[in-house]
């Protein structure tokens, strides 16, 4: 996250950017510098003018005023996160100073964030459209409003309506406030600054637009990773559902979500919260007689061994997986169900949609730990796809009783020999069998798989680590190239996805068979 900071400070506003620097009490930090070798896409003399004031000082702010009176929110945003991290001594540059020159860098530097090798990697921001053959919708139903309760998106194949909503990616300010508690830093500065970087962007989907009616879809739950929430795979849910999959995106309540809410009546009580538990008061309409409340991130306390917690909270989650899917069969069989939302979706228009013999389940990080003990616990799961799953939350004994195919797609950067050694459990070293599989993208980091990886330009986001090496969107075509193969060889559709067999094999040039991890022999 001080990374996120640095580089909001130095890159996001270099576009209206220069002054003479202007040092702060003094405290040394040991913080990486832009170099001057990078492409700004501007005049040779400026390029080195910038190159020069980079590499002068430690740290560089590009703003409105100076330290001691910005002058805009954003600047001011800008200097209190500084402050809060301890940053002290620090080189700041006033754009207001030169008028024709904050012009000039504007004009020039306008492709900043999104600078990199253009032959590697997009550059356009933005999550990309799904490829398949159905427009895609989207909505979100909650049943039950308490905490005991499920919440989930819904994507599914739609009418195609070119007027249709897009709903925003992140649906309201308190999703900004879990990143921000998941990241241990001020909710209020950063609320401002995930909004700037993160706030314009929408969904591929067409919010409650009407259900395709098209024969029965096979249906997957997926499961989002640790400090996530329900929309941040959309990429990859919405392909899902493009290719004729109706897809339920969890929203997990076990306090690992970045955020979550639910609701309880204005004459209940509270449901009771852990002692560091912070409930904001509602900032929009609930349901009538219904009472927001919203649960945050829970962080491990001093001296907590983590294992418990999260062994805990795996079991939650999949048990909110099959929760989902039993709402899922309860809608496939015509039943009104009360949607807590009021959303404008007419869900009946589901009933006998959904081929309920072709059923997986589907997850990232702490979502493919999950995806392993919901196979285990939930036998409509005929098949599991874990990406880059995280495999500490999961007890010894469960690997034994897992009886289902299960395929890891790993990222190149992420896995370690340990959490190897876990999943080989499941896919033994050499094994020929063609109900458990393991592949590895080159080039990919852990988030190359939420849709973080779409919406910051490739030198920011390689730094962030939101980036690999590979262009995203190669990357989640492979991973979702290869999950719609396994899903057909192992559900037993009729479809044209065996065109990607190979894939399930690590046969391409962006693929390793298996894992580039060094095994523990």
């Amino acid at each position: 996250m001080n990374n996120l900071i640095r580089l909001t400070v130095r890159c996001f506003r270099l576009s209206s950017s220069v002054y003479l620097p202007r040092k702060v009490d003094g405290q040394n930090v040991s913080l990486p510098i832009l170099k001057s070798s990078a492409r700004l896409m501007c005049s040779a003399p400026l390029q080195t003018d910038l190159g020069d004031m980079v590499k002068k000082d430690k740290v560089v702010v590009f703003m409105k005023g100076t330290p001691a009176q910005p002058m805009c929110g954003f600047s001011n945003a800008v200097v209190q996160i500084l402050r809060m991290h301890g940053v002290n001594e620090y080189a700041a540059y006033n754009v207001l100073d030169d008028q024709d020159l904050r012009q000039d860098l504007r004009r020039k530097l306008s492709l900043f964030s999104g600078m990199g090798n253009s032959n590697s990697c997009s550059n356009h921001l933005g999550i990309p459209p799904a490829k398949g053959p159905n427009a895609v919708g989207c909505s979100d139903f909650m049943m039950d409003h308490t905490v005991k309760g499920t919440f989930f998106r819904l994507y599914y194949p739609c009418v195609a309506c070119e007027e249709a909503e897009k709903p925003d990616w992140i649906p309201s300010k308190e999703y900004f406030y879990g990143l921000a508690d998941f990241m241990n830093i001020n909710r209020g500065l950063s609320e401002m600054i995930f909004n700037y970087l993160f706030g314009s962007f929408k969904i591929p989907a067409a919010m409650n637009a009407p259900y395709k009616q098209n024969g029965k879809c096979p249906v997957v739950v997926f499961s989002h990773g640790l400090g996530a929430f329900r929309t941040l795979y959309s990429a990859i849910c919405a392909e899902l559902a493009s290719q004729g999959f109706i897809v339920a995106a969890v929203e997990h309540r076990d306090e690992s979500a970045a955020a979550t809410f639910f609701y309880h009546g204005k004459t209940e009580e509270p449901e009771e919260k852990e002692e560091e538990s912070q409930l904001p008061k509602p900032n929009h309409e609930a349901p009538e007689n219904l009472v927001e409340e919203w649960m945050y991130y829970r962080s491990l306390k001093p001296g907590e061994s983590e294992f418990p917690l999260r062994n805990k909270q795996v079991k939650k989650r999949a048990d909110e997986c099959m929760k989902a899917l039993d709402i899922l069969i309860q809608m496939n069989s015509g039943k009104k169900m009360e949607n807590v939302l009021g959303t404008k979706f007419d869900w009946m228009t589901l009933a006998n949609s959904m081929d309920l013999c072709r059923i997986a389940v589907m997850g990232h990080s702490f979502g493919g730990a999950t995806v392993i003990e919901a196979l285990c616990e939930e036998v409509h799961f005929k098949c599991g796809i874990a990406l880059d799953a995280w495999m500490l939350p999961l007890d010894d004994e469960i690997y034994v009783r897992v009886k289902q195919p299960i395929f890891f797609i790993n990222s190149e950067k992420f896995q370690w020999a340990g959490n190897i050694m876990h999943m080989r459990k499941l896919v033994p070293r050499d094994s020929s069998s063609t109900q458990r599989k393991m592949v590895t993208i080159k080039g990919t980091v852990h988030q190359s798989f939420p849709d973080f990886t779409f919406l910051t330009g490739n030198w920011i986001g390689k730094i962030l680590k939101l980036k690999g090496e590979i262009d995203p969107q190669v990357a989640i075509d492979l991973c979702n190239k290869a999950s719609l193969a396994f899903l057909q060889r192992h559900l037993g559709m009729d479809k044209d996805f065996n065109q990607w067999d190979h894939l399930i094999e690590g046969k391409d040039d962006n693929l390793i068979p298996g894992t580039n991890v060094t095994e523990i022999p």
